[in-house]
């Protein structure tokens, strides 16, 4: 349930109000906004009369909320939420984020190489993948942490916030300190445990959407972190399971003004996972952007013929050069910048 009470009304009106809430064994949350109070109601309500809520001359409007993730809903939360991560502010609808780097860490020269072309080009942060998440045992699964220290080594040089996959609850005091924006991957979507760790730290999240997993499935794994007490939650989509077998995933760019509808978190597109085909990526980044996009998420190697992994999704520098380029004057025409 959500109450509208009007700016004016007094403070001891207000306590009144959370007390008799509470004393119903809800929980209350207050958002305050330059021309409006609102009071987020999560608990059993159903008995609760609406019209009596109202007749209170202090409350403007209240209104029944079905879905059943509240912090992460933009009714409770109507403004944009705006994620500061290391100093590059992500969501607002002013400014378009890019996140660059390739999908493993593979030597501290390899990253710094990369790291160098990402923010001569544009980019805003640096991803690289320290553990990785392999569909089979015997693929490369990351430098663990000495990856880290080399992505460490990569911000100090450069000063691009970095962004990495974190795989495990043991993992997360080293996340923690270390990474600057803690990725959790498509396949711990739902990796419950993990995200009730997270909604404890003090680092913003980024979450992927999972392989088959709903709209309503993706904002309910929102809510875990959220409820924790970690509100800085940046969703992403990297497509998902589809019966198309030209790509690797499917990119659904529907949900870019879906969730702007929906929730006030920012949703970030990766194009690379999605289409898993760097001729692809290009189109698609432009398409993210043009539909409203608080950031991108792209894929870059330096020598993708040899990467250890997805070196098939990877641009090389001068063509992720070229995305920002060309994203910049989508940007314009929608009145952002990137």
């Amino acid at each position: 349930m959500i109450i509208t009470i009007k700016k004016d009304t007094p403070q001891q009106e207000i306590d009144k109000i959370v007390r008799d809430f509470e004393g119903r064994g809800c929980s209350v949350t207050l958002i305050q906004g330059a021309n409006y109070n609102v009071f987020g109601i999560v608990g059993d309500t159903a008995s609760i009369d609406e019209k009596l809520v109202a007749a209170n001359k202090y409350v403007d409007n209240v209104q029944r909320v079905a879905a059943p993730y509240k912090k992460a809903n933009r009714l409770f939360h109507p403004e944009d939420t705006v994620v500061d991560v290391g100093g590059v502010k992500i969501g607002g609808g002013e400014k378009v984020a890019v996140i660059g780097g390739p999908c493993s860490v593979e030597t501290q020269e390899q990253i710094l190489e990369i790291a160098r072309g990402i923010k001569d080009a544009g980019g805003t942060l640096l991803r690289g993948g320290a553990y990785k998440p392999r569909t089979s045992p015997y693929a490369f699964q990351g430098l663990g942490s000495e990856g880290i220290r080399y992505l460490v080594r990569a911000r100090q040089e450069t000063g691009l916030p970095i962004v990495s996959e974190i795989m495990s609850i043991d993992k997360v005091e080293e996340f923690e300190e270390y990474v600057d924006l803690i990725q959790v991957g498509a396949r711990n979507m739902q990796n419950f445990d993990l995200l009730k760790v997270l909604g404890k730290v003090k680092k913003p999240v980024l979450l992927k959407r999972g392989l088959s997993n709903t709209m309503e499935e993706w904002l309910m794994a929102a809510e875990y972190i959220m409820s924790g007490g970690n509100e800085n939650v940046i969703l992403c989509e990297r497509g998902i399971r589809t019966f198309e077998k030209y790509t690797r995933n499917t990119l659904d760019l529907s949900v870019i003004p879906l969730m702007k509808n929906k929730s006030h978190l920012p949703i970030v597109i990766d194009p690379s996972h999605a289409t898993g085909d760097w001729r692809l990526v290009e189109s698609m980044s432009l398409a993210a952007i043009a539909a409203g996009a608080d950031g991108l998420m792209i894929e870059v190697h330096n020598d993708p013929e040899h990467a250890w992994s997805d070196g098939a999704e990877s641009l090389k520098i001068d063509r992720f050069r070229q995305v920002i380029e060309k994203g910049r004057r989508i940007a314009q025409v929608i009145g952002r910048d990137l």
